[in-house]
């Protein structure tokens, strides 16, 4: 046998003893979507981990905003910082919550411009996966957010009416809120070329939305046309359910119409998002 025929005689035998090899046990099952999901969920924890500096926003912007907004115009608007705090904190809450939802939009972007999207692409899991694990994770910093909002404002004397029970729903009514919004700055991150783009527009978007509403004073007092935008703003009846809720005089109408809200936003954006993700390359 020439050494050219014994070269590939055992090649082929190598071949049949990888072949072999491999099939000697039961192939893995496929992981599922909520276990990929919930795997990048993880990713996202495991970044603020090693990079806690993350938490800045959340754990800062808040209580900036609180404190100076309450000592700067509780007395001119409420009569007095006591009477303020009670009006503003439901919705500084909100705000608080509601600026993170733009850095949705920021990450993905940014994994894209990285080439992490194109890694994933290659991986045998749910195609979605990856942007719903990472709103999912999301909602992490959210429930930090409120946690140091709701904390700070009772250190200042702010008085939880409706008791624990409703400082959780409240909460999580701000949070499913934010699950929907966050859809919108996931196509905003699609759609621009790079994170400042998209932390640029994001924040241009959400500003006069979060100002344009009941967030820090009564609507009734605004000029008609102002008033009848404030109104129709959805971000107003969030403040107008979560505020009721805090106060433990919610009504369920009101409740109902923000997840209704929160619904139609998740159905039209989060679809759009993944076919756009998909399309992607």
């Amino acid at each position: 046998m020439s050494t050219v025929e014994h070269d590939q005689q055992d090649t082929f035998t190598t071949g049949e003893a990888l072949h072999a090899a491999l099939q000697s046990g039961e192939r893995p099952p496929r992981p599922g979507a909520l276990s990929t999901a919930m795997t990048f969920g993880w990713r996202g924890m495991l970044k603020i981990k090693h990079v806690p500096e993350q938490l800045l926003d959340v754990l800062v912007t808040p209580v900036l905003f609180l404190v100076m907004f309450t000592y700067l115009f509780g007395g001119a608007v409420a009569g007095g910082t006591g009477e303020y705090l009670q009006y503003i904190l439901p919705g500084i809450l909100v705000q608080a919550v509601l600026f993170t939802t733009v850095y949705s939009g920021v990450t993905l972007n940014t994994d894209m411009t990285k080439g992490v999207v194109d890694r994933v692409r290659t991986l045998p899991i749910w195609r979605p996966s990856p942007l719903v694990g990472a709103v999912l994770g999301d909602c992490v910093r959210y429930l930090i957010a409120s946690a140091m909002t709701i904390l700070v404002g009772i250190a200042l004397g702010f008085d939880v009416e409706g008791g624990l029970l409703a400082a959780v729903a409240a909460v999580a009514l701000v949070i499913a809120f934010a699950f929907g919004l966050s859809w919108v700055f996931t196509t905003l991150g699609l759609i621009m070329r790079t994170p400042n783009a998209v932390l640029n527009a994001g924040f241009m978007a959400v500003f006069p939305l979060l100002f344009l509403s009941n967030i820090f004073v009564d609507p009734a007092t605004m000029p008609a046309g102002l008033e009848a935008f404030v109104d129709v703003n959805p971000i107003s009846h969030l403040v107008t359910a979560t505020r009721d809720l805090m106060a433990g005089s919610a009504a369920a109408g009101d409740v109902l119409l923000v997840l209704g809200e929160a619904a139609v936003i998740t159905a039209v954006f989060a679809p759009l998002t993944a076919r756009m993700y998909g399309r992607t390359r």
